[in-house]
């Protein structure tokens, strides 16, 4: 017999009390926050795609297809020639599969401490689960999203351009998956993010001072009245 749970989504947000979310479009600065800040206040850091093997081994390969495509795409080189409405759609079936796996990992995580964690958690989803006074949203514009990718020592980011420079016909899969890039950071979609109502910084040009950034994230969350012990 198989039990569906429906829990109310406000003792969802009682639990998550201690956590702190940071979504938004790619090089932004996401990850320097979070960065910066777990050092500077003794907070928890889940990187983005933080424990992502465990969640695709807990995941049922009929119910969360997207999840599993690691294990049924056949060759990274597939996975970086594919359309960009492929890549956006597999993008977004993703965050759909993996919120459950995220919040239930961040319950466990933030029970008697504080946690800063990378999201790609749904806006609607974030809405509903958390206080807006812990949800920043970080924005860049399409062309730096998709110029400066590659630009950083993200291991994920690096492999993945190892792959494309070891492709078959390297300059047009480069040219394809910034093209995927560039669909899923298109203005639109960062609209999305600065309508969310949610507190927003935006990296207008590539050569802003990402120590504003951070202090500007840091004085959101309030952690710079070192309003950082957990919450019983």
């Amino acid at each position: 017999m198989v039990i569906t749970m429906e829990i109310d989504n406000r003792l969802i947000k009682e639990y998550l009390k201690n956590v702190y979310f940071v979504t938004g479009t790619a090089y932004a600065g996401k990850s320097s926050v979070c960065k910066t800040l777990s050092e500077k206040c003794s907070l928890h850091h889940c990187e983005e795609n933080y424990n992502l093997g465990n969640f695709i081994e807990l995941s049922d390969i009929d119910k969360h297809l997207n999840l599993n495509y690691f294990n049924t795409m056949g060759s990274w080189d597939n996975f970086v020639n594919r359309s960009k409405e492929e890549y956006e759609s597999w993008i977004n079936g993703v965050k759909e599969e993996i919120y459950e796996f995220e919040i239930l990992e961040l319950i466990s995580l933030s029970k008697n401490k504080k946690v800063i964690v990378d999201t790609n958690i749904p806006l609607r989803v974030l809405r509903e689960i958390s206080d807006y006074s812990r949800v920043l949203v970080m924005v860049s514009t399409q062309e730096i999203a998709m110029k400066y990718f590659f630009d950083r020592e993200d291991a994920e980011k690096q492999f993945l351009f190892k792959v494309i420079n070891e492709s078959k016909t390297p300059k047009q899969t480069l040219k394809n998956f910034q093209e995927c890039i560039a669909y899923i950071n298109r203005p639109e979609r960062i609209e999305e993010y600065k309508r969310s109502k949610f507190y927003v910084i935006e990296r207008k040009n590539y050569d802003e001072d990402i120590e504003d950034k951070i202090k500007q994230a840091e004085t959101f969350f309030g952690f710079d009245k070192n309003e950082i012990e957990p919450k019983k």
